[in-house]
């Protein structure tokens, strides 16, 4: 399958609006951005916007990112270290900021941790550069946490910038991908054209009444056992069910439902299929998440999941990015 450069338009029908990624990880909310992909037979035309540069500080993570785009635009870089002046100017700024200091199965530093306040590398883009646009994504815990304290703050913070707040809660399932998953949404609008222009409309829930689910998502891998047919079909962990404990990641996925959130700490603890004596698979894992077959991941199984499980699932980054897009648009583009 013939890539489009990740520096280039995605759609060459009208001018590109240029985006820079933070914290990129492997690639899946930047894939989303880009479009051009297929999931499940279903095709997610490419969208009008130009990755100019996408960031993470862990090597393997963006080494799997340039192997799928066929870049070098992707960089290892520690942005707590880098000055914001440095970084190039774009449209729309994106970034899933580290999510373990608020995560249920993290430390739950919060804010007073290191990678608790890498957040604050946003806004110090957003201050210099002002983009007219900025999406965060993080895990549902964050609006828990100290009773919706951490949140109010890191709202508070986003607003000094000179920016319009609001966040989406999203269910995964509810716009098809079929894993039972929340993710907040931070999406942040400048506010001279929030005053103007209002803000982008939230994505259409099309699969509320109609989730799908594991056995749609993975049913037609069940005979397939190499990796030379699907990528990453071969790979899985052998453990049995633990003896001890609380069972977390012990769970057996019931085929008629979501499955269970991939989690990004697995330690071999990844659910169990809903069919097969067996843990399952890297490409499952994959597929949970949305990510289309030729996305491949080359690294160790715990590698390999901690890279999926820490993504946004693509299709639901898409539904993002075309409200983004159709905002964008009714403001007049790139102009403004």
């Amino acid at each position: 399958m013939e890539r489009k450069v990740l520096g280039m338009a995605a759609n060459k029908e009208k001018a590109p609006y240029s985006v820079m990624s933070y914290f990129c990880g492997c690639g899946g909310l930047d894939l989303g951005f880009r479009g051009g992909f297929k999931y499940h037979d279903e095709d997610y035309p490419a969208l009008p916007f130009n990755i100019i540069e996408a960031y993470d500080n862990e090597p393997r993570c963006i080494e799997t990112y340039n192997d799928y785009f066929g870049t070098g635009h992707a960089l290892v870089k520690d942005l707590a270290a880098v000055k914001p002046e440095e970084i190039p100017k774009a449209d729309i700024l994106i970034g899933g900021f580290p999510c373990q200091e608020f995560s249920s199965c993290g430390p739950l530093g919060g804010l007073e941790s290191e990678r608790g306040r890498l957040y604050q590398t946003l806004i110090a883009y957003m201050n210099t550069h002002k983009p007219k646009i900025v999406v965060g994504e993080n895990v549902i815990n964050l609006e828990r946490m100290e009773k919706g304290e951490v949140l109010k703050t890191i709202k508070k913070n986003l607003m000094a910038a000179g920016y319009t707040v609001k966040v989406w809660k999203m269910f995964a399932p509810d716009y098809g991908v079929p894993q039972r998953r929340t993710r907040l949404m931070i999406m942040c609008v400048r506010k001279d054209l929030f005053e103007e222009y209002g803000f982008p409309k939230e994505p259409e829930a099309r699969f509320k009444d109609k989730h799908r689910s594991i056995e749609w998502a993975i049913g037609d891998l069940v005979n397939v056992t190499d990796n030379s047919i699907v990528p990453n079909q071969g790979d899985y962990f052998g453990a049995s069910k633990a003896k001890k404990g609380n069972g977390q990641g012990d769970e057996s996925n019931k085929k008629d439902m979501p499955a269970y959130t991939i989690r990004a700490n697995p330690k071999s603890r990844v659910q169990f299929h809903y069919s097969l004596d067996r843990r399952l698979t890297v490409r499952e894992c994959a597929r949970i998440q949305t990510f289309p077959d030729d996305f491949r991941f080359k690294f160790s199984k715990t590698v390999n999941i901690s890279q999926i499980g820490n993504a946004v699932p693509p299709i639901m980054a898409y539904l993002v990015a075309q409200s983004v897009e159709q905002y964008l648009d009714k403001i007049g583009g790139v102009q403004k």
